[in-house]
């Protein structure tokens, strides 16, 4: 939507004699997980899974164990998450915390 806002916001600012900054808050990476072993997993508010690499090639997503294939990026992620670490997942629409490691 930013193609769409940012010339309306020049365009207005200037009618108004108005010096206005834009800041974008640009997306992360995106980190890749494993594939889903049967039905979707629900997650509810509360439920605590655990979350990390790939064993082997079976290793699925399943309930209570979400998998991410190993990279680089995603050991970083792995390595990088303490207790506390907020993780968004799909885009945002669900936040999950680290309560143990």
């Amino acid at each position: 939507d930013f193609e769409r806002v940012y010339p309306l916001i020049r365009k207005y600012a200037a009618e108004m004699g108005k010096e206005v900054e834009v800041l974008g808050d640009l997306q992360g990476p995106k980190f890749r997980v494993a594939e889903l072993e049967g039905e979707p997993v629900p997650l509810n508010n509360g439920d605590v899974l655990e979350f990390g690499i790939c064993k082997d090639d079976n290793d699925n997503i399943r309930p209570g164990r979400i998998t991410m294939k190993s990279t680089k990026e995603q050991l970083a992620l792995i390595t990088a998450c303490k207790v506390g670490t907020t993780l968004l997942i799909e885009d945002g629409i669900m936040e999950v915390r680290v309560v143990e490691k």
